[in-house]
């Protein structure tokens, strides 16, 4: 049960995936390795007719083979993926980021929450239906983690990825990765490829989750951004404050941008300063990202949309696949079917509550 205050120190045993980490001489990324699956070049929790692993199989072979047109020098191989809904999961019942929002209103004694955070925050909880996006939303959530150290705030999120994932049974919050696509990722790391998250999300929030669940940097995990300051600046300018060695970086508590859309264009441009040539989304939030990708005028690209449309072993939505099947066609995105192209979802011994969230209510 994670604590009332919410802040203790945590083991890293519940590892989403059992990966280690190798520096290699590609602009700085990490190569993810496994010695049980060299390469992991069968993407084993696909289906080998998937149209999707065949497509990307047969491009990266391509790309790294020094006589093929379709080669791709090292420096340039770079990757772009989503976060939630396409190497995380977002359904279950809603996204880690308000999941965990939620816990610091409600659950956590040690936070003294406004009007309007408790409110918004308790009748989510009692109606399990959640605030779309908007500024307010992000502004209450910016404002629940003012104060943190970076390293402090790691730990309570790490706290809560360690408690129970709601809707299945076998998994915590933390391992609620999709296996097909850590193995995407695992294998073209394997293949000189640099992998970036780039994600609406906050930064600070999935950077615990994703170094422990695929072994990336931090360097390699762009999110959306809140105002960090030095706690002994009290408000003034940071070009009339000198950083003193007593003082220490916390979050400030105010949202400066959601890094979705457009704002993932420009993070890639600010962030990686590299024009990637893999992009992986699942929803319309990524068509910017993806269609950047595309756009890549030295190197052919592919971007890849994840469709929701498992309803036994996840929460799809059909409607929303069927849009999202129909957006690929008309982007030349290629489609990726939960349901149908993966063998598994979670791996073995997860399964769905077959009676979702009930538990949940208060």
């Amino acid at each position: 049960m994670i604590m009332k205050n919410g802040i203790h120190m945590m083991a890293k045993s519940w590892r989403a995936v059992a990966v280690s980490a190798v520096l290699v001489g590609l602009s700085g990324c990490i190569a993810i390795t496994d010695s049980a699956s060299p390469g992991c070049a069968a993407l084993p929790s696909w289906r080998d007719d998937a149209p999707a692993k065949m497509e990307l199989l047969k491009y990266v072979a391509a790309a790294t083979d020094e006589s093929s047109s379709g080669y791709i020098p090292p420096d340039e191989r770079i990757a772009v993926f989503d976060f939630d809904g396409t190497l995380f999961c977002e359904t279950a019942p809603t996204y880690f980021d308000w999941a965990l929002f939620e816990h610091r209103v409600l659950d956590d004694a040690s936070y003294t929450p406004t009007e309007t955070q408790a409110s918004v925050a308790r009748k989510a909880r009692e109606t399990g239906v959640w605030p779309g996006l908007s500024f307010e939303r992000e502004r209450m959530m910016a404002e629940a983690w003012r104060g943190f150290t970076p390293d402090a705030f790691a730990e309570y999120v790490r706290a809560f990825a360690a408690e129970p994932q709601p809707g299945f049974a076998g998994m915590k919050r933390g391992e609620a990765f999709y296996r097909p696509m850590v193995e995407v990722v695992r294998f073209l790391v394997d293949n000189g490829f640099c992998v970036y998250v780039c994600s609406g999300t906050d930064r600070f929030m999935m950077r615990p989750v994703v170094e422990d669940g695929l072994s990336l940097p931090p360097r390699q995990i762009i999110g959306s951004d809140s105002a960090i300051a030095a706690r002994l600046q009290d408000g003034r300018d940071g070009l009339e404050y000198i950083y003193d060695r007593d003082d220490e970086i916390v979050l400030d508590g105010v949202s400066l941008v959601k890094n979705l859309q457009m704002n993932k264009v420009v993070a890639i441009e600010r962030e990686i300063g590299a024009h990637p040539v893999l992009a992986f989304g699942n929803s319309m939030s990524d068509a910017s990202m993806l269609n950047h990708a595309l756009q890549n005028g030295r190197r052919r690209a592919l971007a890849f949309m994840l469709l929701c449309d498992d309803m036994s072993r996840e929460y799809g939505n059909a409607l929303r696949a069927r849009k999202m099947q129909s957006a690929c066609g008309k982007y030349g995105w290629i489609p990726v079917s939960m349901r149908d192209d993966w063998k598994t979802i979670y791996g073995p011994g997860v399964t769905r509550d077959p009676a979702p969230f009930a538990h949940m209510r208060r």
